[in-house]
């Protein structure tokens, strides 16, 4: 077999004598070469890079892995911070309940001691709040600020709460002293039969002090208290039969003689109007009625100033 190679120049030929199994080598090496070609290609197009196996070194396998548990350990304490937070928000939370409720108990008292208005304010029901919307997507608040919110809130609770227990003591105690304020006639039916200061005795005749007022009515009628007191004695006494003293403070005393049966003991506590006795006549008396008397620091004074009083 002969190959024949044709020159550029003036097409000079030239002729190379080629033997059969040096051909049949050059012919193989072509398909070699042909075939690693499309093999290659093929891998290219088919984007399956060839696969290879990388081995790491056992240091850095143990560095990676305690950086992995250092991150699972700050992850567990910040779960644990977290859940902290939430426990101590929930329990101030529950307070400033437990003190919200006691602001409602004491709103609700200001309404029915009717120094406030029940339509004005209804402690039932939560305050009105409103306004338009911007259009905007609000923002959940953060940790610190709902934090802060809580502690502002926590200090307008604390100073409410001076106010209104101010304020309670305040009408707590224009309650006790209207409570106390003697006024007002002990008979809830009955009429003057004696004045307070000399008169004839109705036994012997005689000009003799008289140091209260007598009020006549139907035997076993109700005596009440003419203000809130003390009861100091209850029982037979000489001369008023069945006497009832009450100790309204300040020096101040009332006594209901002659009285039929009595409904008080001695240290009970009377409310301005309680039926403290029913009306009779024990002791020296001539009939049914109540011997009231009014003393300041041991001295007596005109019952009728008292009863003429205008109550509180």
């Amino acid at each position: 077999m002969n190959i024949i190679i044709v020159g550029k120049r003036h097409g000079q030929s030239r002729v190379v004598p080629v033997s059969l199994p040096v051909a049949l080598l050059i012919f193989a090496c072509i398909l070699g070469i042909a075939a690693s070609a499309a093999w290659l290609g093929y891998r290219l197009a088919s984007g399956q890079p060839e696969t290879s196996t990388v081995r790491v070194s056992g240091p850095v396998v143990e560095q990676w892995q305690s950086r992995l548990d250092t991150q699972r350990e700050e992850l567990e304490a910040l779960r644990t911070l977290s859940g902290q937070q939430v426990d101590a928000l929930t329990l101030r939370l529950g307070e400033m309940q437990g003190r919200l409720l006691r602001l409602d108990a004491m709103g609700q008292r200001l309404v029915e001691s009717g120094l406030v208005a029940s339509e004005e304010f209804d402690f039932d029901q939560p305050a009105a709040v409103g306004g338009p919307e911007d259009g905007l997507v609000g923002e959940s608040f953060q940790a610190p600020e709902l934090e802060q919110m809580i502690g502002q809130l926590e200090r307008r609770i604390e100073d409410r709460e001076q106010q209104l227990n101010l304020l309670d003591t305040l009408i707590s105690h224009k309650r006790l002293e209207d409570e106390r304020f003697v006024a007002g006639r002990p008979i809830t039916w009955g009429w003057l039969s004696s004045r307070y200061g000399y008169r004839s005795d109705p036994f012997t005749g005689r000009r003799a002090w008289h140091a209260g007022v007598d009020l006549a009515g139907k035997d076993g009628s109700d005596i009440i208290a003419v203000a809130a007191g003390v009861v100091t004695y209850a029982g037979e006494r000489s001369g008023y039969g069945n006497l009832v003293e009450v100790d309204h403070g300040d020096g101040l005393v009332t006594r209901y003689g002659h009285c039929k049966t009595i409904s008080v003991q001695v240290g009970d506590v009377v409310q301005k109007g309680q039926t403290v006795a029913l009306m009779g006549s024990t002791g020296r008396s001539t009939g049914p009625h109540v011997h009231f008397e009014v003393l300041r620091d041991g001295k007596s004074e005109n019952p009728e100033h008292y009863i003429q009083r205008a109550s509180r």
